[in-house]
């Protein structure tokens, strides 16, 4: 039984609550992961591996012209007045979301140069566990940091924010559902993590503990018919939401 409470109640279409983590080498790899995937996926997070790979505009301006909304996810991190200039070249290019990982005044830089973009804040990327953190010389548990990091974000303007399903919960009992939770690090439940992914959950607990959207990339990239799983994934989404 879904809980109600913490269940995203946002006027999302349904098949738009999956983003495809397009993590491919050229844009024409991307073009042929969005063509196999066809009507299954209907956003798409386009990350940093294709922005180094040169043509990230011209592939954002084809994912638009076949009515995919993009995830810009670039996690700006640097002096806020470049994170600023940098934000203000997003505008105007039919991206939908785009990341800004860093303190107050570069989250405070990027909300102020947006203008048909929503900026979401990283909190704590989901690769790193409390060993990770203890490395970092993070002295609180992972939970506390993601709301303290959270919490600013939305008392900035930031449109919402990226945070693991295991985190969401917390942010949704502090912080209210006026704020978008986009959650990554989505693995089947009888995935162990074998990957670079540590703070893992499944598509149903991702959304009945409060995320708006979740992002998934290897489990439907990396089996023999990955149209069938983001159909399964869909199918998943359309039952909690039905």
């Amino acid at each position: 039984m879904i809980a109600q409470s913490l269940l995203s109640q946002k006027a999302i279409p349904v098949r738009e609550r999956l983003i495809f983590a397009l993590d491919v080498s050229t844009p024409a790899e991307g073009r042929e992961w969005v063509e196999k995937l066809g009507d299954s996926v209907a956003f798409y997070k386009v990350g940093l591996q294709l922005f180094m790979a040169g043509g990230y505009y011209e592939f954002i301006d084809w994912l638009h012209a076949r009515g995919k909304r993009v995830f810009a996810d670039l996690k700006f991190f640097d002096v806020p007045e470049t994170v600023g200039l940098a934000v203000a070249q997003l505008n105007g290019r039919h991206i939908d979301f785009a990341t800004v990982h860093g303190n107050d005044e570069i989250m405070r830089a990027a909300v102020k140069a947006r203008k048909d973009v929503k900026i979401l804040a990283v909190t704590v990327l989901t690769s790193l566990d409390r060993g990770d953190l203890d490395d970092l010389g993070f002295s609180c548990d992972v939970a506390q940091l993601v709301l303290s990091r959270a919490r600013r974000a939305i008392e900035i303007g930031c449109d919402g924010v990226i945070s693991s399903g295991l985190e969401a919960p917390k942010l949704r009992e502090h912080l209210g559902q006026n704020f978008l939770v986009v959650s990554p690090g989505i693995r089947p439940v009888e995935n162990k993590p074998v990957d670079d992914q540590k703070r893992t959950v499944d598509v149903e607990q991702a959304f009945r503990n409060g995320a708006d959207y979740i992002v998934v990339g290897r489990p439907i990239r990396n089996v023999p018919d990955p149209k069938a799983k983001a159909e399964e994934v869909q199918g998943t989404i359309a039952r909690i939401f039905g």
